[in-house]
């Protein structure tokens, strides 16, 4: 799969993840994203944690810690702003996949 075509799906992805699930942490967003896609996508940590703490300075995630098995876990969930962010991208990546489906499949 092409790595900068995902990149770019990425905010959108764990947006929508975090609608989904409530509160996750870094490593159960990346198994569930493999998960969903069968194996077709893998978010690697060096991609996550870059984008999870984007979404954080835009004020879209709250956070918050959580001490499981003698380790301290940071979870992540929609803030206020995020819950409307979230909307907003669905719309617009659902908008993008038909307009690039009319012009990678135009006899469809």
């Amino acid at each position: 799969m092409n790595s900068k075509l995902f990149r770019g799906s990425l905010d959108t992805i764990v947006l929508k993840l975090l609608r989904d699930n409530g509160k996750m942490y870094g490593y159960q967003i990346a198994k569930e994203v493999k998960l969903i896609s069968e194996g077709r996508f893998n978010i690697t940590e060096g991609s996550l944690y870059p984008a999870l703490h984007k979404l954080e300075r835009k004020g879209y995630l709250d956070t918050e810690f959580e001490r499981v098995d003698n380790r301290t876990r940071k979870y992540y969930r929609l803030s206020t702003n995020g819950k409307t962010a979230v909307k907003e991208e669905i719309k617009e990546m659902k908008s993008f996949l038909t307009g690039l489906s009319l012009i990678v499949n135009p006899n469809n």
